[in-house]
């Protein structure tokens, strides 16, 4: 998988952890300032990854994430 493939299966995984539209995703998107999720569907992202991916990150990583580029750096570091 490149890296245009990683980046659009994570953006496709936190539209559908935080309930919103994939098309008003981006990799610079911030987890709190733009999403404002519950740590809740912190926990079910990186459960999704896990399942879809097949790349084990630790939660407190994945949470200390600003942005959703972010996220996609530490997943590509797992596989």
């Amino acid at each position: 998988m490149d890296r245009k493939e990683l980046e659009a299966k994570v953006l496709e995984l936190v539209a559908i952890s935080y309930d919103r539209d994939a098309a008003e995703l981006s990799t610079a998107t911030s987890f709190k300032e733009d999403l404002q999720g519950a740590s809740i569907q912190m926990v079910a992202l990186v459960a999704e990854i896990e399942n879809e991916l097949d790349a084990f990150i630790q939660l407190q990583d994945a949470a200390g994430c600003t942005t959703v580029g972010d996220l996609v750096d530490l997943v590509e570091e797992e596989l």
